[in-house]
Order: C-alpha cells, then sequence, then structure tokens
C-alpha cells in the first residue's frame, strides 16, 4: 500500500490546475464548447482550491485549510 504524501497531492493539483488553464480546446462550437469551457472553469476551480490548500492532522484526520482569498 502507498503510503500518503500530502504535500504530493497537493501539488498534483497545483499541476491539474496548470494543466487545465493551459489546455486547448478542440475545434468545436456551439453547446459543445460551452459544455467544455464551463467544464474547464470547474475543473480549474476544483483543482485550484486543493492546490492552495495548506493541511495539517488533527484528531487523526486530514484537514485540508484552503484560503477562500487569494494570498499575495
Amino acid at each position: 500500500m502507498a503510503t500518503l504524501d500530502v504535500d504530493a497531492l497537493i501539488e498534483r493539483f497545483r499541476e491539474r490546475a496548470h494543466a487545465v488553464k493551459e489546455r486547448n480546446l478542440p475545434p468545436v462550437a456551439g453547446e459543445e464548447r460551452k459544455r467544455l469551457i464551463e467544464q474547464a472553469e470547474l475543473d480549474y476551480l476544483d483543482f485550484s482550491l486543493i492546490g492552495a490548500a495548506r493541511w495539517e492532522v488533527e484528531d487523526d484526520e486530514l484537514v485540508l485549510r484552503i484560503p477562500l482569498h487569494p494570498r499575495g
């Protein structure tokens, strides 16, 4: 069984967010294009939220703290 490397997990989510942001759309139009754009926006949001998380273990549970405002 693999061990849990939370830092690596969070980094994979950062990489996925970046990949979604850089991904080119296939040559589609109309409703299909609109659905692909909407899905990419949701994917980016999901991946970037986890990618921005800090973590800790509390009472034997992994706790991700996700900032609701951009850091900077």
